[in-house]
């Protein structure tokens, strides 16, 4: 399987590569403007990476994981190949951090198989039956073999059922995506493959009329959490996450 990654993983500037402008986080080590195609180490910080506060949150293991409103992990869940995996068929079951986290860069590479479906869920809580609730989601897809890729607000990269990606520049099935959330306040951006594509204000006068118009105005919690967990979605498909890194604002 090709191995895509930045260049320069260790690099704190994007050295004029990203695109989407100077929001909050440009420069990060996982958005430098080349790409190589080439295997590089999975699951570990650079040298400057602990300096700069990152921490693994894919370190071989799941200890920083848990089951969403339960102690342990659902069986379908496995720390495979120095990442984290979840097989249907085994036990269902999102997962979601031990910790909780307010204003935040969370980084990570994801892959799915031919029309996979995962998400990556932020400001979640457990005051509802189901993550998605209360987080918002970074939608995780195959574009090209789901259903939700041909609606841009559902598709890869989105902040899923509200906020559409600018631009697809999601890779095939198979291949692997560097994805990037950073929240600062009430603002949320989403990058994926060096590329700004969502950015968003939660709490505002618009965010409540478009939440309104959707079928999260049925959950009041939801998105308006200050903090919460990070979580990784059980959808029923084969998802793959690596380099799952996170650093505190």
């Amino acid at each position: 399987m090709r191995s895509m990654i930045a260049a320069g993983v260790a690099a704190l500037a994007c050295a004029g590569g990203c695109r989407g402008g100077g929001g909050a986080g440009d420069g990060d080590a996982m958005e430098t403007g080349a790409v190589e195609e080439r295997e590089a180490p999975v699951n570990r910080l650079g040298a400057d990476d602990g300096e700069a506060g990152w921490r693994l949150l894919s370190d071989g293991t799941l200890d920083a994981w848990r089951g969403y409103r339960r102690p342990d992990v659902p069986g379908g869940w496995s720390a495979t190949d120095g990442g984290i995996a979840f097989t249907p068929g085994v036990e269902s079951g999102s997962i979601i951090t031990r910790d909780q986290f307010t204003d935040f860069e969370l980084a990570f590479e994801w892959r799915v198989e031919e029309r996979g479906n995962s998400g990556v869920f932020y400001k979640v809580t457990e005051a509802e039956r189901a993550p998605y609730w209360t987080g918002p989601e970074y939608q995780v897809l195959d574009n090209a073999g789901h259903p939700d890729g041909g609606q841009p607000e559902t598709s890869a990269g989105a902040n899923y059922g509200l906020h559409a990606p600018a631009e697809d520049v999601a890779r095939p099935a198979g291949d692997w995506n560097r994805g990037r959330i950073v929240v600062r306040g009430a603002r949320v951006e989403h990058w994926m493959n060096g590329v700004r594509i969502v950015e968003y204000e939660l709490w505002t006068d618009e965010w409540r009329a478009l939440v309104a118009e959707t079928k999260f105005a049925e959950w009041p919690g939801y998105g308006m959490a200050e903090g919460g967990h990070v979580g990784l979605q059980d959808h029923g498909d084969p998802v793959w996450y690596r380099n799952v890194r996170i650093r505190e604002l």
